[in-house]
């Protein structure tokens, strides 16, 4: 029996307490980098720099954000969440404060795309997640990974017409200083979901499973690198909506305003559809909502580009896109859980979410770089939709058991 359902949870606090600050952690986090496509035309207006200028730095935020995602998730593993939350923070405040006098394409990279890259991997939804394998019991996982993908998109809800306000009034500089001191704010919240270090075991133990034994069997594991495939879809999607859409809704001849709004939208329906995921993902096969999500994704897009550019066609997309934005976490999580248990959670979800940043790496910069070369965005719409597809399709075949260990079936 795999050690997911096994091992008892290691929370001091109630379940409900950790959940609350987990969820507060998770909209911290999620909230800027989900605005920072309003960021993009102030930046590009004041520094005369072209959409892959600033596309590029953000697509380095995405690679990163996911390239730093395993090994955070294996130093939460081996030290216990906080250290790697803390530190996590301190970097995207960083990032975000240096950002205001990033005044040259190098210089915006490093902080917009190297900084809060490396932050958002220590302290984003993926180590909170991580945490709540851990903290909270089985029968309150898949719950708890939902109410943290709905507080991040809440995050979104509020902060996608904050950051618009906020630029509006005050430019663009100011708006990135004052997100980065809100972010101090995760470090007395990352002591409520402390999870605890893995511990050696005592002598005459069972031979515990080291960390490279553990990678070894994921990724040998076909239905896990069929879920990790299929994440990269996510990813590719996410990422080019969040920094390309205000961009596109503006050239579409639509007011700013439309695209802020839209897209709080977005955060807005997420939350029902994260709770939903949440919910749904303890009582049905996960293979079957994860290709159902992609699918409906795709089919929301081609209704959205078919009709004609208005403020309404904008919300609706909102609304729909919302309801499957993050959905796919706690399917995904849960079937990673599933699978290997909790002992090396947060490295696993972590390559997983490697495969999703990677698909946002690309959704981001072929955005910029199609936008600039062609004029339009109909490329990388259309690249959107031909990956949903592909992803509904690769989720099917998924097996949805633990993984039976060679001691496991001796034992048995």
């Amino acid at each position: 029996m795999s050690d997911v359902s096994a091992r008892k949870p290691a929370a001091k606090m109630p379940p409900e307490l950790i959940i609350v600050a987990a969820c507060a952690i998770s909209m911290l986090t999620f909230g800027p980098r989900a605005a920072s496509g309003n960021f993009q035309m102030p930046v590009l207006a004041e520094y005369g720099w072209g959409s892959d200028t600033f596309s590029f730095a953000l697509a380095i935020q995405n690679l990163l954000w996911g390239m730093g995602q395993p090994f955070a998730g294996a130093l939460a593993d081996k030290f216990g969440s906080v250290r790697v939350l803390s530190g996590g923070a301190l970097l995207y405040a960083s990032g975000l404060a240096l950002m205001a006098f990033s005044d040259t394409p190098a210089l915006f990279t490093l902080t917009a795309g190297v900084l809060i890259g490396f932050g958002l991997s220590g302290c984003a939804m993926s180590l909170v997640v991580g945490a709540l394998a851990k903290l909270l019991p089985d029968s309150k996982r898949s719950m708890g990974f939902g109410a943290v993908t709905a507080a991040g998109s809440f995050g979104q809800f509020v902060f996608s017409p904050l950051s618009g306000g906020l630029i509006q009034s005050f430019g663009w500089h100011w708006t990135a200083l004052f997100f980065a001191v809100l972010m101090l704010a995760i470090l007395p919240l990352s002591l409520a979901v402390a999870s605890p270090a893995n511990v050696a075991p005592l002598a005459g133990a069972p031979k515990q499973q080291t960390t490279r034994e553990a990678i070894t069997e994921a990724l040998s594991h076909r239905s896990y690198v069929l879920v990790v495939l299929g994440f990269f879809t996510c990813g590719f999607q996410l990422a080019f909506i969040t920094v390309h859409f205000q961009k596109y809704i503006v050239e579409a001849g639509l007011s700013p305003q439309v695209g802020y709004w839209a897209f709080a939208l977005v955060g807005l329906f997420n939350i029902i559809g994260s709770l939903t995921a949440g919910y749904y993902s303890n009582r049905m096969p996960r293979r079957y909502i994860l290709s159902f999500i992609y699918f409906s994704r795709s089919l929301v897009t081609i209704m959205f580009l078919l009709l004609p550019p208005s403020a309404m066609s904008a919300y609706v997309f909102g609304a729909l896109s919302g309801l499957l934005w993050l959905s796919t976490v706690p399917p995904t999580s849960g079937l990673i859980g599933q699978m290997f248990g909790t002992r090396y959670f947060a490295m696993l979800y972590g390559f997983a979410f490697f495969s999703h940043q990677v698909g946002g790496f690309l959704g981001v910069l072929l955005g910029g770089v199609l936008r600039e070369a062609t004029g339009s965005y109909n490329i990388v719409w259309g690249l959107s939709v031909a990956l949903g597809v592909a992803s509904a399709l690769i989720n099917l075949p998924v097996v949805e058991r633990p993984v039976v260990r060679k001691e496991q079936a001796v034992a048995a």
